[in-house]
């Protein structure tokens, strides 16, 4: 288990996704994700096959939010040239922790 982290506070548990494969799959089809799901190496989402709203930070290799949006299923994000990862969570989220552009977070394990 991964945690999302931001200046030593845990936001939330985190799931990753490494492989092309689990990349490719995110969150398609499920109902609900619990916590954050990241994406490594990512620059754009999509929401096609999504069953549910999400919020989606894109951070650059050092952990800085670049870029923040909340996506409704059947969407594209826009590219994030600079994008090593992304966060995913349920719309609202992001609200709940805080989270916004300049923060810097840390998956850690």
């Amino acid at each position: 288990m991964v945690w999302l982290v931001r200046d030593e506070d845990v936001l939330a548990v985190a799931e990753t996704a490494g492989s092309r494969h689990e990349r490719r799959r995110g969150l398609m089809g499920r109902d609900d994700v619990e916590g954050a799901f990241v994406l490594r190496p990512c620059r754009q989402v999509h929401t096609f096959g999504m069953r549910f709203p999400i919020d989606v930070a894109f951070c650059d290799g050092t952990g800085t939010v670049l870029h923040t949006c909340s996506l409704r299923p059947r969407r594209v994000s826009r590219v994030v040239w600079h994008s090593a990862f992304v966060v995913e969570a349920r719309s609202g989220s992001f609200e709940r922790w805080k989270l916004r552009p300049g923060d810097v977070v840390e998956i850690k394990g």
